[in-house]
């Protein structure tokens, strides 16, 4: 599969990729941990409006899709891949073991947990993201600048 047939198919792609992160989440939430009182604090200062039902993993890599579709569809654009250090699913955060409390990184994940918040959730957030992916690339689209840009200005903020 490649970036256009991921195109052809958005629609399509869609719905299952909101069942997994839903399902991500969820995990997220069985095992995961809340966040520390100034993890608390930068997510609120990054926009999170409930930063309480934030949780974070800690993980040895990125978790993949179970469905080969899905798997084919990120490899396409570039998504989920090995380097990836972290992911906010909605209101749950994967970090990757070797990452784990880097507070900018979590600042930047709950800069995204924000956007899931401001467009109306998982659905919503993903038709976004994920087109800007598919259109722009992953490092041009504009809710991951918007999330660079924040967790740099927290970071400077407190330089």
């Amino acid at each position: 599969m490649d970036r256009s047939a991921v195109r052809a198919s958005f629609e399509k792609l869609l719905p299952l990729a909101g069942k997994w992160v839903a399902s991500v989440e969820q995990r997220i939430f069985r095992e995961g941990v809340p966040l520390t009182a100034e993890e608390l604090a930068d997510a609120r200062e990054v926009g999170v409006r409930e930063p309480e039902r934030v949780r974070l993993l800690r993980l040895a890599s990125v978790p993949l899709p179970d469905d080969l579709v899905m798997k084919a569809a990120a490899h396409a654009i570039q998504f989920l891949t090995p380097s990836t250090r972290g992911l906010a699913f909605g209101h749950g955060i994967f970090v990757r073991r070797d990452c784990w409390r880097d507070r900018f990184l979590i600042a930047h994940e709950l800069v995204h947990t924000a956007q899931y918040e401001r467009l109306g959730g998982i659905l919503p957030f993903l038709r976004q993201y994920l087109g800007q992916c598919i259109t722009v690339g992953y490092a041009n689209a504009p809710l991951e600048q918007e999330a660079i840009v924040t967790a740099a200005r927290l970071r400077s903020d407190l330089a």
